[in-house]
C-alpha cells in the first residue's frame, strides 16, 4: 500500500482573506492565530470543498484510484494501492488552483509502506509495518508516538523540572501529571508501552535531578529507605 502526506500550511490571515473575498454576509477579524484554536476551524470550513471534490469529481482520486483520504484541518493523508502522478496532479490543482492555497513541497511525500523500515508520521504518530513478534510469517501495524511528539512532551517536562524552576515538589508533580494525563490519553492508541516505558524512566530522572537542585543542602523528601519510584508515587506523580 503506498501512502502519500500532502501537507498544506495556509495561515488564518490567508484563509481571512479568502473569506473576505468571497463576500460572505458575516464579518470578522482575525489578526494571528496560526496554530490556534481558530486555525483547525477555519481550514475545516475551507477545506470542505476538497473533501468532497476528492470522492465524488469523476476525475478525482476516489473515482479515479479508489484512493482514501484521511484529513485534520490542513494535514492530510491520501492512501491509494499506487500513487501515480496523475494523483499528485490532480490535488495541487485543486489546492492550489481552485482554492488558492499552496502545497507545501518540503513536507509533501509518497511513502511505500510495504517496504521495509518505511514509516509514516501523521498528527504526533508513527505508523509502520513490523515483523510479527511470536515469530510468524505476517507483518502488523505498528502504530506508536512519533520521535517529536516524544521530544516535545519531554522538553514540556524538562521545563517544569529545570533548576529554575522553585514550586513545592507536590505541587511540580501536580503539573507534570497533567502533561501525562492528556498525553497517555492521546497516545494510548497503537502500541505505546515501549515509548510510555521510557517517559516513565526519563520523568523519574528528572524529578531526581529536581531534588538535587532544590538547594545548596539537597531535598530529601522520602521516607527513610524509600526508592524514588515509590516516592514519587507516594506524591502523587501517575505512571503511564
Amino acid at each position: 500500500m503506498s501512502h502519500m502526506s500532502i501537507t498544506t500550511y495556509a495561515s488564518c490571515q490567508s484563509l481571512i482573506s479568502l473569506f473576505t473575498e468571497s463576500n460572505l454576509p458575516h464579518e470578522f477579524k482575525v489578526t494571528f492565530c496560526v496554530r490556534g484554536v481558530f486555525s483547525p476551524l477555519l481550514a475545516n470550513i475551507y477545506l470542505h470543498d476538497f473533501d468532497r471534490a476528492f470522492h465524488e469529481d469523476t476525475e478525482g482520486p476516489k473515482r479515479v484510484a479508489n484512493a482514501g483520504l484521511v484529513r485534520y484541518a490542513d494535514d492530510f493523508v491520501v492512501m491509494a494501492r499506487y500513487m501515480g502522478s496523475r494523483i499528485g496532479e490532480w490535488i495541487e490543482r485543486k489546492l492550489e488552483g481552485d482554492l488558492g492555497l499552496e502545497v507545501n513541497r518540503d513536507k509533501t511525500s509518497i511513502v511505500r509502506m510495504g517496504q521495509s523500515e518505511a514509516s509514516l508520521n501523521f498528527l504526533g504518530f508513527t505508523f509502520r509495518y513490523e515483523r510479527d513478534r511470536k515469530g510468524r510469517e505476517w507483518r502488523y501495524l505498528n502504530i506508536f508516538p512519533s520521535k517529536k511528539a516524544v521530544s516535545r512532551v519531554r522538553e514540556k517536562i524538562r521545563e517544569l523540572t529545570g533548576s529554575g524552576y522553585k514550586q513545592p515538589l507536590r505541587e511540580v508533580i501536580a503539573q507534570v501529571n497533567v502533561i501525562l494525563r492528556g498525553w497517555a490519553n492521546y497516545f494510548q492508541y497503537g502500541y505505546p508501552r515501549r515509548v510510555f516505558r521510557a517517559l516513565n524512566h526519563f520523568v523519574r530522572c528528572r524529578f531526581r535531578i529536581f531534588l538535587r537542585n532544590r538547594s545548596q543542602r539537597r531535598s530529601h523528601p522520602f521516607r527513610h529507605g524509600e526508592s524514588l519510584y515509590a516516592g514519587l508515587k507516594r506524591y502523587g506523580l501517575i505512571y503511564l
